[in-house]
């Protein structure tokens, strides 16, 4: 389990996005400002830091260049500034990636693996990554985000794909529509519940053989969705 720590300031905002990491398979610390950050840095030794450029007190930059000069945990920025000065800057200073708020926690989540990938590959410890995932007549290539049915090549849309691969990552597990909002469209996106049932009723007419009657994504009566068994 790779332990994240998240340094900011805005407390509802790191608090979701500590649940979304712990949901998917993460640990994770939060300090709501710089010198609390670098204790817990020195303590914890955390695998990967999520850093907001925007702290109180000390700056974000300020805070980098002292986590650097502590270990080689891997640094990913947060911030509203999204000009390039500030990138480069942010960079400059020693961080590894840099997200620009508001931001899709899906898309976070996949930078936090894929600098946690380079890392542990960089280390010789990178394990072999998950490419593929199989239910039934599906068929999901997450590298190439390619789909097919019964051999049959299939378009999704990215969230279609994206909410296909929650469900066939947890087979049997019942998601409650929030979960899925969370998961799949995150936290800084105004929708509400509805958007999953659309998108559900769209993803089946694509992969079920009866949409109408669906096998794969059933209706859990007052929950929400449980795919497969």
């Amino acid at each position: 389990m790779s332990k994240i720590l998240i340094i900011e300031d805005e407390a509802p905002l790191a608090e979701g996005l500590a649940w979304s990491l712990r949901y998917e398979g993460f640990e994770a610390l939060h300090a709501q400002n710089g010198d609390r950050g670098l204790e817990l840095a020195q303590s914890s030794q955390p695998d990967l830091i999520l850093l907001d450029l925007m702290l109180p007190g000390r700056s974000g930059i300020e805070i980098c260049q002292e986590l650097r000069g502590m270990g080689e945990a891997p640094i990913i920025m947060l911030t509203a500034r999204g000009s390039e000065s500030d990138k480069v800057m942010g960079l400059a200073m020693g961080a590894d990636d840099y997200v620009t708020k508001p931001f899709s926690t899906p898309e976070l989540i996949a930078r936090i693996r894929a600098v946690l990938r380079r890392v542990r590959s960089r280390q010789g410890t990178e394990a072999a990554p998950v490419e593929t995932l199989a239910y039934g007549p599906v068929r999901m290539n997450l590298v190439s985000r390619k789909v097919t049915v019964k051999g049959t090549p299939t378009e999704l849309t990215r969230r279609e794909f994206d909410l296909l691969e929650a469900f066939m990552s947890h087979p049997g597990r019942v998601f409650t529509r929030e979960t899925l909002l969370s998961r799949v469209w995150g936290e800084a996106e105004f929708i509400d519940d509805r958007t999953v049932d659309v998108h559900v009723r769209w993803l089946r007419q694509k992969i079920e053989e009866e949409p109408g009657r669906p096998l794969l994504i059933q209706t859990v009566r007052n929950v929400g969705y449980r795919f497969g068994e």
